[in-house]
């Protein structure tokens, strides 16, 4: 009998060029969501959060399905990274609704059942919040496509963890890095491992002239705490 890491193993011995979560990989992932406007910065006209946070970055990792050589790599790397991360994992769940399309195609390419969970139980038919099969006690590890300040992935992981499940961590396209994110998974004691993230995305930016390079300090000031504005005045 084989286990589910075996038929990873094999899955995965047949994909194009590998990817390995490496600064390298980072770096290129970054590329990558810039190139398709996925990530998009822009310090000197910020976007309104819907907190009223005016940000210089925006962040639509649904772009990724829609270009096929990027999506490759982001899929790929999913799968390396779980393979890497969670070698235990029996089930992928997404998060509803932007990590559902990334869980089913990475767990396409490991060869592991999926699933997602709703932000709420359903008002019809059997109220399901979980969509699958999800049998108590197996090892998840929950596909998400964005953290920022983590409280919709957190949720979706205790909503696991009630129904039974042992929630290995969290895979994820992007992170911001903020520090309620980070602080927040930690209280709740749930690992995340990201492809890239805001630093190396606002390097990125500066070396392929996205941004200028003084740039840089300014983003990375938001990023330490969004709700000062002096980034704005650097």
């Amino acid at each position: 009998v084989h286990s589910p890491m075996d038929r990873i193993e094999n899955i995965l011995g047949v994909l194009d060029e590998p990817l390995i979560i490496t600064d390298r990989q980072s770096e290129q992932i970054a590329k990558d969501l810039l190139s398709i406007g996925a990530v998009f910065l822009r310090p000197e006209d910020p976007f309104t959060w819907a907190s009223g946070i005016k940000s210089p970055i925006y962040c639509d990792n649904r772009l990724t399905l829609t270009s096929v050589e990027v999506r490759n790599h982001v899929e790929n790397a999913l799968a390396e990274t779980i393979k890497r991360e969670y070698p235990d994992a029996e089930v992928l769940m997404g998060t509803s609704t932007a990590g559902i399309a990334h869980a089913a195609i990475t767990a396409h390419l490991l060869d592991l059942p999926m699933g997602y969970v709703r932000s709420g139980a359903k008002d019809h038919g059997r109220h399901n919040q979980i969509e699958g099969r999800l049998e108590k006690g197996q090892k998840v590890v929950v596909v998400e496509d964005l953290i920022s300040t983590a409280g919709s992935c957190i949720e979706v992981v205790n909503v696991l963890r009630e129904a039974g499940a042992e929630v290995l961590g969290v895979v994820s396209i992007f992170t911001y890095g903020l520090q309620k994110g980070l602080d927040r998974l930690a209280e709740a004691n749930v690992k995340n491992v990201s492809l890239s993230n805001f630093d190396a995305v606002a390097e990125v930016a500066a070396k392929e002239g996205y941004i200028k390079e003084s740039d840089i300090a300014r983003l990375l000031k938001f990023r330490s705490n969004p709700s000062d504005e002096s980034w704005r005045e650097m």
